[in-house]
């Protein structure tokens, strides 16, 4: 699952809670699918801003670059 489609699945689960209308099992699954899927998409993006952050000072300090 791409980061897009966990945020995509996850906007989708808020809005089902929002609108109401659901036995509490249904809201208590559909919340623990959410907290699951808000991990993942929340750790694919530290990983992201670590990759880009690792760029950042590759570019800032060229003696650091091991790529030749």
């Amino acid at each position: 699952m791409t980061f897009e489609e966990g945020m995509k699945q996850l906007l989708a689960i808020t809005a089902k809670l929002e609108a109401g209308g659901l036995s509490l099992e249904e809201a208590v699954s559909l919340y623990g699918e959410g907290a699951k899927l808000a991990d993942a998409c929340k750790k694919e993006l530290d990983q992201a801003k670590l990759t880009v952050s690792e760029y950042s000072q590759q570019q800032a300090d060229p003696d650091t670059n091991t790529e030749n």
